[in-house]
């Protein structure tokens, strides 16, 4: 026996599903995000992840031979932080729109959760709609059920 509830259960579900699906395909998309800067002149070339870790930091040229440490350590930082600045653009474009109720960017540039702890891959239902989603009928009433 099929009631007009149990296509909007299904349909309910679905979007979770897809919901929790889009949450962690967006996870991937930012773990997968790489930044690169290049100084002035190629003194210093550096890639960062989306959490502004340094991947790599090449020497394109040989132009930092000649510059002073102090100097050199200036333009190191700089070019870091540029690319930081590029990897945190990319993971804004990425996660703005797809954020769960409550996550910020913040966290998700951190890393500070994991979509299956936000969105569940079970839904807890109470028993009487556990009930009816598995046999689609109403709760019993003195052992009958109506």
């Amino acid at each position: 026996m099929s009631t007009p509830y149990d296509q909007q259960i299904e349909d309910l579900l679905a979007e979770y599903r897809d919901a929790r699906e889009q949450a962690v395909d967006t996870r991937r998309q930012i773990n997968e995000i790489q930044a690169t800067a290049t100084a002035p002149r190629q003194v210093v070339k550096a890639t960062v992840g989306a959490q502004g870790q340094v991947l790599a930091l090449d020497f394109p040229t040989g132009a930092y031979r000649n510059m002073a440490p102090k100097d050199l350590s200036r333009v190191i930082r700089a070019t870091l932080d540029q690319a930081r600045a590029k990897a945190l653009s990319q993971v804004m474009e990425v996660a703005v729109e797809r954020l769960p109720e409550g996550m910020t960017p913040v966290d998700m540039v951190r890393g500070n959760f994991d979509p299956r702890d936000v969105m569940p891959k079970d839904i807890q239902l109470p028993d009487a709609v556990k009930e009816y989603v598995e046999h689609g009928f109403g709760p019993k009433r003195g052992g009958v059920r109506s």
